[in-house]
């Protein structure tokens, strides 16, 4: 079998070897050999994994989703680079914007390679044994009004969260004045592609159920890659109310809320936020503050 190989136009040279290998293995199941990777970093793994001592490159990756297998959503692959230092500690628990790379594999009906070296995204598909660049410049459009959230969580979220979801579930009735469309898929990857390609914004916020107070998404693993890729396209991510980016990644297991999108979205969702308390319980009964 002829193992898949990326087109490696806009890459740098030093992030070739480490690609393509990343693609032979998501593309065709075989083993990660490490060429070029010093720490492989799983997310169901405690402890990051040592590869070549002479490599120069850092993998964090998780799969997606994790669980759930019987909803038959869409899977993919996370995956994060970053420079190699001598121990997995100082290659990974570092600000999130020291990555070097990050991108997902999605597998649909076509294999798609999202990718970003922070000069844009590239989104490349499978086409027989080789990614061939399909968009060397992806953007994200602002399109579609669409909102993803799991609402079946709405009675643990914290009143910002639930007074901006209020608000777009009010329709052109409501202070945002038009219709926003619910959707939810139980797999990250699928979300985002859906956004980078369509639109949107997307709220994984951190709720009062126990071990949620900080989050549900490992910060290494998945929120820090998502929200390279998506300012790299021109929208933005934050954990309700500061980038992604901008925070130190602190443990292998560290958690963080997580919305991304189309900056005006996210902003709007940041603004709840800063609202004091009493505010935000006044927006339940006069919905006028943030008519648009």
């Amino acid at each position: 079998m002829t193992e898949a190989t990326i087109d490696t136009d806009l890459i740098p040279a030093d992030l070739h070897a480490c690609l393509d290998d990343l693609a032979r293995h998501l593309a065709t199941g075989a083993a990660l050999r490490g060429k070029g990777l010093r720490w492989i970093s799983r997310a169901d793994q405690a402890t990051p994994e040592g590869g070549d001592p002479r490599g120069a490159l850092a993998l964090a990756i998780a799969h997606s989703p994790p669980d759930q297998p019987d909803a038959n959503a869409p899977t993919g692959t996370l995956f994060a680079i970053f420079d190699a230092a001598a121990t997995a500690e100082d290659s990974f628990l570092r600000p999130a914007r020291q990555m070097r790379a990050a991108g997902y594999v999605m597998h649909g009906p076509r294999c798609l390679m999202v990718l970003t070296c922070g000069d844009g995204v590239q989104v490349q598909a499978l086409d027989g044994w080789a990614f061939a660049i399909e968009r060397a410049r992806a953007t994200l459009p602002d399109t579609v009004r669409d909102l993803a959230i799991d609402m079946s969580q709405y009675r643990h979220w914290p009143r910002p969260v639930r007074a901006y979801v209020d608000d777009c579930l009010a329709g052109v009735q409501g202070p945002r004045g038009r219709t926003i469309d619910l959707r939810w898929t139980p797999s990250l990857v699928a979300e985002a592609h859906r956004i980078l390609m369509r639109g949107g914004i997307y709220l994984a916020p951190a709720d009062a159920r126990s071990g949620h107070a900080r989050g549900s998404l490992s910060m290494l693993h998945q929120a820090a890659p998502i929200a390279f890729l998506i300012e790299q396209a021109g929208g933005r991510a934050t954990d309700g109310a500061l980038p992604i980016l901008d925070a130190v990644i602190t443990g292998f297991d560290s958690r963080t809320p997580l919305v991304f999108g189309c900056v005006d979205k996210v902003d709007r969702v940041a603004a709840y936020h800063d609202l004091p308390e009493a505010e935000v319980s006044a927006l339940f009964g006069h919905r006028g503050l943030f008519r648009t």
